[in-house]
């Protein structure tokens, strides 16, 4: 199993910390069995957290796209050179 990161440590505390202040404020309980299904709560939380942060050297590779297709140009032929008119000979 792989070290955690720098990250992924804290991002883990800061949930535990602040989701079982926001728990226990919300809540308003003052008994052990609360504070205790806060706490256990709230270090679920901080678990989800932590292992949800991406880690390092682990990128997805993108989904190649195929490459357009380049734009297909009409080939008209080139018209036929017209042809030179026909000089007659004056007559004399």
């Amino acid at each position: 199993m792989p070290r955690p990161t720098a990250a992924q440590l804290a991002y883990g505390s800061c949930t535990v910390i602040f989701s079982t202040l926001a728990m226990l404020l919300l809540s308003q309980t003052s008994s052990g069995v609360g504070v205790a299904i806060i706490a256990l709560a709230a270090l679920a939380l901080g678990l989800l957290v932590a292992m949800t942060v991406p880690l390092p050297g682990k990128r997805r590779t993108p989904v190649e796209q195929p490459a357009p297709a380049a734009p297909l140009r009409a080939s008209v032929p080139a018209p036929a050179p017209a042809p030179e008119p026909v000089r007659e000979r004056a007559a004399s």
